[in-house]
Protein backbone atom coordinates (compact mmCIF):
# COMPACT_ATOMS: atom_id res chain seq x y z
CA UNK A 1 0.00 0.00 0.00
CA UNK A 2 1.17 3.25 -0.93
CA UNK A 3 1.76 6.21 1.67
CA UNK A 4 -1.27 8.44 2.08
CA UNK A 5 -0.50 12.23 1.49
CA UNK A 6 -0.50 14.61 4.00
CA UNK A 7 -3.45 16.29 4.57
CA UNK A 8 -3.66 20.26 4.38
CA UNK A 9 -3.04 22.00 8.05
CA UNK A 10 -5.98 24.53 8.54
CA UNK A 11 -5.14 27.98 8.08
CA UNK A 12 -5.47 30.01 11.05
CA UNK A 13 -3.77 33.23 10.45
CA UNK A 14 -4.40 33.58 6.62
CA UNK A 15 -3.52 37.73 6.81
CA UNK A 16 0.09 37.28 7.96
CA UNK A 17 1.10 34.57 4.78
CA UNK A 18 3.41 36.46 2.33
CA UNK A 19 2.15 37.84 -0.94
CA UNK A 20 3.63 35.98 -3.57
CA UNK A 21 2.03 37.49 -6.73
CA UNK A 22 -1.18 39.99 -7.24
CA UNK A 23 -3.56 40.62 -10.63
CA UNK A 24 -1.82 44.31 -11.34
CA UNK A 25 -0.72 43.14 -14.88
CA UNK A 26 -4.35 42.06 -15.89
CA UNK A 27 -6.74 44.91 -17.27
CA UNK A 28 -8.89 46.22 -14.58
CA UNK A 29 -13.01 46.33 -15.58
CA UNK A 30 -13.78 49.42 -17.09
CA UNK A 31 -16.71 51.63 -15.01
CA UNK A 32 -19.72 50.40 -17.56
CA UNK A 33 -19.06 47.00 -17.20
CA UNK A 34 -20.33 47.52 -13.75
CA UNK A 35 -22.87 48.78 -14.21
CA UNK A 36 -27.05 47.00 -13.57
CA UNK A 37 -27.21 47.60 -17.46
CA UNK A 38 -24.11 45.58 -18.51
CA UNK A 39 -24.37 43.02 -16.07
CA UNK A 40 -28.07 42.41 -17.13
CA UNK A 41 -26.89 41.90 -20.60
CA UNK A 42 -23.69 40.14 -19.92
CA UNK A 43 -25.58 37.18 -18.10
CA UNK A 44 -28.30 37.23 -20.97
CA UNK A 45 -25.25 36.78 -23.80
CA UNK A 46 -22.62 34.95 -21.82
CA UNK A 47 -19.09 35.09 -23.19
CA UNK A 48 -16.42 32.00 -23.58
CA UNK A 49 -14.29 32.21 -20.57
CA UNK A 50 -12.45 30.28 -17.89
CA UNK A 51 -12.38 30.03 -14.40
CA UNK A 52 -9.22 29.70 -12.65
CA UNK A 53 -7.84 26.20 -12.31
CA UNK A 54 -8.77 24.57 -9.05
CA UNK A 55 -5.78 23.92 -6.12
CA UNK A 56 -4.26 20.25 -6.96
CA UNK A 57 -5.51 19.75 -3.21
CA UNK A 58 -9.18 19.89 -4.24
CA UNK A 59 -8.78 17.36 -7.65
CA UNK A 60 -8.04 14.75 -4.34
CA UNK A 61 -11.29 15.04 -2.92
CA UNK A 62 -13.62 11.79 -3.20
CA UNK A 63 -17.27 10.94 -2.03
CA UNK A 64 -20.09 13.04 -3.41
CA UNK A 65 -19.53 16.95 -1.90
CA UNK A 66 -21.90 18.52 -0.21
CA UNK A 67 -24.65 21.07 -2.65
CA UNK A 68 -24.63 23.87 -1.56
CA UNK A 69 -25.35 28.24 -3.13
CA UNK A 70 -24.26 31.29 -1.98
CA UNK A 71 -26.19 34.80 -3.40
CA UNK A 72 -23.70 37.37 -4.87
CA UNK A 73 -25.58 40.55 -3.41
CA UNK A 74 -24.73 43.58 -5.23
CA UNK A 75 -26.41 46.38 -4.13
CA UNK A 76 -27.59 49.11 -6.16
CA UNK A 77 -26.24 52.31 -4.94
CA UNK A 78 -26.04 55.71 -6.04
CA UNK A 79 -22.51 55.43 -5.82
CA UNK A 80 -21.76 52.45 -7.80
CA UNK A 81 -22.62 48.68 -7.15
CA UNK A 82 -21.23 47.23 -3.54
CA UNK A 83 -21.39 43.87 -2.79
CA UNK A 84 -22.48 42.82 0.69
CA UNK A 85 -20.41 40.27 2.31
CA UNK A 86 -20.83 38.56 6.07
CA UNK A 87 -18.36 37.49 8.51
CA UNK A 88 -19.30 34.35 10.11
CA UNK A 89 -19.52 33.55 13.63
CA UNK A 90 -16.12 32.15 15.15
CA UNK A 91 -18.28 29.09 17.16
CA UNK A 92 -19.37 27.41 13.68
CA UNK A 93 -17.79 24.14 13.08
CA UNK A 94 -17.24 25.27 8.63
CA UNK A 95 -15.47 28.45 7.79
CA UNK A 96 -15.81 29.98 11.45
CA UNK A 97 -14.98 33.41 11.61
CA UNK A 98 -14.35 33.96 7.93
CA UNK A 99 -15.90 36.82 5.07
CA UNK A 100 -18.39 34.87 2.65
CA UNK A 101 -21.52 35.40 0.98
CA UNK A 102 -24.98 34.55 2.42
CA UNK A 103 -25.32 30.60 1.40
CA UNK A 104 -25.48 27.15 2.21
CA UNK A 105 -26.81 23.92 1.66
CA UNK A 106 -29.41 23.05 -0.31
CA UNK A 107 -32.60 21.71 1.44
CA UNK A 108 -34.75 19.10 -0.19
CA UNK A 109 -37.97 22.31 -0.21
CA UNK A 110 -35.37 23.69 -3.03
CA UNK A 111 -36.50 24.27 -6.56
CA UNK A 112 -33.20 25.14 -7.62
CA UNK A 113 -29.52 27.50 -6.78
CA UNK A 114 -31.50 30.83 -6.82
CA UNK A 115 -33.98 29.06 -4.00
CA UNK A 116 -31.03 28.06 -1.70
CA UNK A 117 -29.57 31.41 -1.95
CA UNK A 118 -32.35 33.52 -1.46
CA UNK A 119 -33.57 31.58 1.25
CA UNK A 120 -29.99 31.41 3.12
CA UNK A 121 -29.85 34.89 2.29
CA UNK A 122 -33.15 35.68 4.27
CA UNK A 123 -32.60 33.09 7.02
CA UNK A 124 -28.61 34.64 7.63
CA UNK A 125 -29.22 38.36 6.97
CA UNK A 126 -33.02 39.09 6.98
CA UNK A 127 -32.76 40.29 3.32
CA UNK A 128 -36.12 39.69 1.75
CA UNK A 129 -36.44 37.60 -1.46
CA UNK A 130 -38.68 40.51 -3.70
CA UNK A 131 -35.78 43.19 -2.78
CA UNK A 132 -33.53 40.87 -5.69
CA UNK A 133 -33.64 40.44 -9.28
CA UNK A 134 -31.52 37.25 -9.54
CA UNK A 135 -29.36 37.73 -12.74
CA UNK A 136 -28.19 34.17 -12.99
CA UNK A 137 -25.70 32.05 -11.75
CA UNK A 138 -21.80 31.19 -11.96
CA UNK A 139 -20.34 27.73 -12.58
CA UNK A 140 -19.99 25.33 -9.46
CA UNK A 141 -16.75 26.15 -7.19
CA UNK A 142 -15.30 23.18 -5.39
CA UNK A 143 -14.03 23.91 -1.92
CA UNK A 144 -11.15 22.53 -0.19
CA UNK A 145 -14.00 21.51 2.58
CA UNK A 146 -16.10 19.09 0.09
CA UNK A 147 -18.75 22.24 -0.48
CA UNK A 148 -19.81 21.87 -4.32
CA UNK A 149 -20.98 26.00 -4.30
CA UNK A 150 -23.15 27.51 -6.90
CA UNK A 151 -22.89 31.48 -6.74
CA UNK A 152 -26.28 33.12 -7.32
CA UNK A 153 -25.82 36.62 -8.62
CA UNK A 154 -28.39 38.80 -7.96
CA UNK A 155 -28.93 42.61 -8.01
CA UNK A 156 -30.16 44.30 -4.69
CA UNK A 157 -32.16 47.27 -4.54
CA UNK A 158 -32.97 49.50 -1.60
CA UNK A 159 -34.74 50.20 0.63
CA UNK A 160 -34.10 47.17 2.66
CA UNK A 161 -33.59 46.02 6.12
CA UNK A 162 -31.02 43.37 7.33
CA UNK A 163 -31.22 41.50 10.34
CA UNK A 164 -28.12 39.33 11.20
CA UNK A 165 -28.78 35.91 12.92
CA UNK A 166 -26.74 36.15 15.67
CA UNK A 167 -26.02 32.16 15.43
CA UNK A 168 -23.93 32.35 12.43
CA UNK A 169 -23.59 36.01 11.52
CA UNK A 170 -20.94 38.28 13.23
CA UNK A 171 -21.14 41.46 11.34
CA UNK A 172 -22.46 42.35 7.49
CA UNK A 173 -20.46 44.93 5.31
CA UNK A 174 -20.77 46.11 1.72
CA UNK A 175 -17.31 46.36 -0.54
CA UNK A 176 -17.19 48.70 -3.36
CA UNK A 177 -17.65 45.64 -6.69
CA UNK A 178 -15.22 47.93 -8.42
CA UNK A 179 -12.75 47.58 -5.73
CA UNK A 180 -12.89 43.41 -5.85
CA UNK A 181 -13.15 43.87 -9.86
CA UNK A 182 -9.64 45.53 -10.09
CA UNK A 183 -7.35 42.70 -10.07
CA UNK A 184 -4.27 44.84 -8.38
CA UNK A 185 -6.25 43.94 -5.51
CA UNK A 186 -6.51 39.92 -5.70
CA UNK A 187 -2.98 38.98 -3.84
CA UNK A 188 -1.95 35.57 -4.13
CA UNK A 189 -0.55 34.20 -0.50
CA UNK A 190 1.70 31.23 0.35
CA UNK A 191 1.33 28.85 3.01
CA UNK A 192 3.64 25.94 3.60
CA UNK A 193 4.31 23.55 5.59
CA UNK A 194 6.21 20.48 6.32
CA UNK A 195 4.88 18.17 3.09
CA UNK A 196 3.55 20.96 0.69
CA UNK A 197 2.19 24.18 0.05
CA UNK A 198 -0.69 25.80 -0.59
CA UNK A 199 -1.52 29.21 -2.87
CA UNK A 200 -4.94 30.62 -2.22
CA UNK A 201 -6.27 34.26 -3.39
CA UNK A 202 -6.89 37.14 -0.83
CA UNK A 203 -8.86 40.37 -1.32
CA UNK A 204 -8.14 42.57 2.37
CA UNK A 205 -10.11 45.53 2.15
CA UNK A 206 -10.14 48.39 4.17
CA UNK A 207 -13.11 50.14 5.34
CA UNK A 208 -12.18 52.33 8.39
CA UNK A 209 -8.11 53.00 8.90
CA UNK A 210 -8.93 52.80 12.45
CA UNK A 211 -10.04 49.25 12.32
CA UNK A 212 -8.38 46.43 10.88
CA UNK A 213 -9.10 45.09 7.08
CA UNK A 214 -12.08 42.54 5.84
CA UNK A 215 -9.60 40.06 5.17
CA UNK A 216 -11.64 38.52 2.35
CA UNK A 217 -9.79 35.06 0.84
CA UNK A 218 -10.14 31.32 -0.05
CA UNK A 219 -13.54 30.17 -1.59
CA UNK A 220 -14.95 33.78 -1.04
CA UNK A 221 -12.36 35.38 -3.04
CA UNK A 222 -11.90 32.65 -5.37
CA UNK A 223 -15.29 32.89 -6.82
CA UNK A 224 -14.66 36.67 -7.01
CA UNK A 225 -11.74 36.13 -9.11
CA UNK A 226 -14.10 34.18 -11.01
CA UNK A 227 -16.73 36.77 -11.13
CA UNK A 228 -13.49 38.97 -12.41
CA UNK A 229 -12.86 36.71 -15.32
CA UNK A 230 -16.49 36.29 -16.56
CA UNK A 231 -17.00 40.09 -16.32
CA UNK A 232 -13.62 40.66 -18.04
CA UNK A 233 -14.31 37.56 -20.86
Amino acid sequence: MSPSKPSTPRILEPEILPVVSTGADLPPLVPERLTPDSLRERFTRTPEWAQEAPEARIKAIGGDPRVASVLVPLVVRDEGLTVLLTQRADHLSDHAGQISFPGGRREPEDADAAATALREAREEVGLAPERVEVLGAMPEYLTGTGFRVTPVVGLVHPPFTLEADKLEVADIFEVPLAFLMNPANHEVRLFRWEGGERRFFAMPYVADEKKAPYFIWGATAGMLRNFYRFLAA
